[in-house]
């Protein structure tokens, strides 16, 4: 029986908290545990409603897409921008990258490594347990990837009592990482998706340019190939020998600002040959943009990768018509065939709590919007199996 149909439509990861939701959050109310489990089941609810095909949590109980593994994991500290203002080496010219993002300096909020890495509770076991409870369809469950966490946690004067490298706090991480893979295929789910968005800058930016990821522009070294050589490395030895689910990697251009002139802009053909190492098997993309460029850069990815392809911009209130991204996916299936496409936005619709890019509303309406576009695709097309 097949996991899900052809052009399965599925959701990259995070859904608008409600505003209630967030000012509980802020108030550290006592019942915020039953809250997050109410939007839990109501981001659930707004997915089926739309027509996903494989539903997340909406990352409901995250602030945002990493900063959760502070709740989970001891030897981190949640920090805003504004806290590590006092710890980075270059201090006028990280709050000059700030002004020049669109960021507020208190509306992202940065995990951060001071003492040894050891897991309190699973990472999003328990959340893919919920997530069982409250839907029969297939599940997707979103990790931060393990270069992102060894980049964006590990700060000089802060990390280096527990790690005095970042290599030595990335043999932790893959090893909490791939701890939890195990687990989440034990548990059956169908899709386990981690998020590497910074992969992308070490392309675009340059030795030299500004680095534009708030996120992780506290640690880097000089060279992007050593930086790209150690990202495949790691993710590899995550994933080495778990079978089950279907391992994707997602790679964005950012996703914090509606603002797209400070976002990333440049084609993934630099980074295909990289992609092409990494045993994952499926590579979720945006392509909803001009910013990404062409399409023909998705030939040169492993003949057997499924694609998530990014057809919807979360980052707009204009709802594309469902003509238009059958249009989109119909030039993409020149590049790969229509049995390894599955349909998604570009990023998340709120991958930062505090500074969602759309409403629950538009989020909807968009999802609906892809759902419509697959149900015209998959007219005469068989259905096929998700492994």
């Amino acid at each position: 029986m097949a996991r899900w149909p052809v052009y399965p439509v599925t959701v990259v990861g995070s859904w608008p908290r409600p505003a209630w939701l967030l000012q509980a959050r802020k108030r550290h109310d006592p019942e915020l545990a039953t809250l997050e489990d109410r939007a839990t089941r109501e981001a659930i609810r707004a997915q089926e409603e739309a027509g996903v095909d494989i539903v997340s949590d909406g990352e409901q109980r995250r602030d945002n897409f990493y900063s959760f593994l502070c709740d989970r994991l001891e030897g981190m500290r949640l920090m805003t921008m504004a806290d590590l203002l006092d710890h980075v080496e270059d201090k006028a010219g990280f709050e000059a990258m700030l002004q020049a993002l669109d960021v507020p300096a208190w509306a992202i909020k940065n995990p951060t490594v001071v003492g040894p890495l050891r897991a309190r509770r699973p990472l999003v076991l328990e959340d893919l347990r919920f997530l069982r409870q409250h839907t029969k369809r297939a599940a997707k469950v979103t990790l931060p990837g393990p270069y992102l966490l060894g980049r964006s946690t590990w700060v000089k004067g802060l990390s280096e009592g527990a790690y005095p490298t970042r290599e030595s706090l990335a043999d932790d991480i893959v090893r909490l990482l791939r701890d939890e893979l195990r687990a989440l295929a034990t548990e059956g789910v169908e899709l386990v998706q981690f998020d590497e968005p910074v992969l992308t800058e070490l392309v675009f930016a340059g030795k030299s340019a500004t680095r534009t990821f708030m996120c992780a522009a506290l640690a880097a070294r000089s060279s992007p190939e050593e930086e790209l050589e150690l990202a495949v490395s790691l993710l590899n030895r995550v994933v080495e020998g778990v079978s089950g689910p279907v391992t994707a990697l997602h790679v964005c251009r950012g996703n914090w600002s509606r603002n797209e002139g400070v976002l990333l802009e440049g084609p993934y053909d630099a980074l295909v040959p990289h992609l092409r190492r990494i045993r994952v098997r499926q590579f979720v993309l945006e392509y909803a943009t001009p910013r990404a460029g062409s399409l023909e850069a998705l030939r040169a990815l492993p003949a057997d990768a499924q694609v998530g392809l990014g057809v919807v911009n979360p980052r707009t209130s204009e709802v594309e018509e469902p003509a238009a991204i059958v249009a989109r996916v119909r030039e993409a299936e020149r590049h790969v065939g229509a049995d390894r496409l599955f349909l998604n936005p570009d990023c998340g619709f709120a991958t930062f709590s505090e500074r969602a890019v759309a409403t629950a509303e538009v989020a909807s309406r968009k999802m609906r919007a892809l759902a419509e576009a697959a149900g015209l695709l998959r007219k005469g097309v068989r259905t096929r199996g998700g492994s």
